[in-house]
């Protein structure tokens, strides 16, 4: 008898950029799989644990809250709230 998963294998096609294709089978050979494989293991990962397994996160300076902070500061400098000195840097000798 054949091996029953195979019977319920799909193909699962998606875009991306070539480099990025290019560089992860590099890493995939490297660690002794296919890109299926790894795809596969993040599939389960992610099903299991009904999550993405790892953190995903933009660059913190564009994130809501620092650009409310700036907008903030850039109305106090305009108001007149908040302004610019002279600083004397310090050196280390």
């Amino acid at each position: 008898m054949g091996d029953i998963r195979m019977a319920n294998v799909v193909n699962v096609n998606f875009r991306m950029d070539s480099d990025l294709k290019k560089n992860m089978e590099s890493l995939c050979a490297e660690l002794g799989m296919s890109m299926t494989t790894a795809f596969t293991i993040f599939a389960k990962k992610m099903t299991r644990e009904k999550r993405i397994p790892f953190e995903v996160s933009a660059d913190p300076f564009y994130s809501e809250s620092n650009l409310r902070y700036l907008e903030g500061i850039m109305e106090d400098i305009k108001s007149g709230k908040a302004s610019f000195q002279r600083h004397e840097l310090l050196e280390d000798d």
